[in-house]
């Protein structure tokens, strides 16, 4: 892994508290720092399962009102009902070849759509916005 070197300046009041976190916790100024960095970073995509990843990057150079598409999007109701009946044949054991590709697609879309609307919302709320309760979208 490289390591750059980075200098930014620090107003007083943050650089007082990491350096009361660093003394705290008995760590360097510098692990508290590594730490914080990350954890107040913009969410990461890389994380997520490799076909998804170029669609998650690309959410990062979207503004924020197409955000907001993207966390209030959902499935169709009808899209949602035939989703259950194919899983109900599944369970039952009546599912055709056909069928069973259809499933794996409509879940693969599904985990999509779910992946995507997580990492908007985590997005808009890195942006300062404050998001409603899922029900409210």
């Amino acid at each position: 892994m490289t390591v750059q070197n980075v200098l930014p300046p620090l107003p007083e009041t943050i650089y007082l508290r990491l350096q009361q976190t660093a003394q705290a916790t008995r760590q360097s100024l510098t692990d508290v720092l590594l730490h914080a960095v990350p954890v107040g970073s913009p969410p990461g995509w890389e994380d997520a399962p490799s076909m998804f990843q170029t669609d998650l990057a690309a959410l990062d150079r979207l503004d924020d009102h197409s955000l907001w598409k993207v966390v209030r999007a959902h499935r169709t109701e009808a899209d949602m009902e035939h989703h259950q009946e194919l899983l109900d044949k599944n369970s039952e054991g009546t599912l055709t070849e056909s069928e069973r590709a259809e499933l794996v697609a409509i879940r693969t879309e599904a985990d999509r759509l779910m992946l995507r609307k997580t990492h908007a919302a985590a997005l808009l709320r890195w942006r300062g916005h404050v998001l409603p309760p899922s029900d409210q979208l």
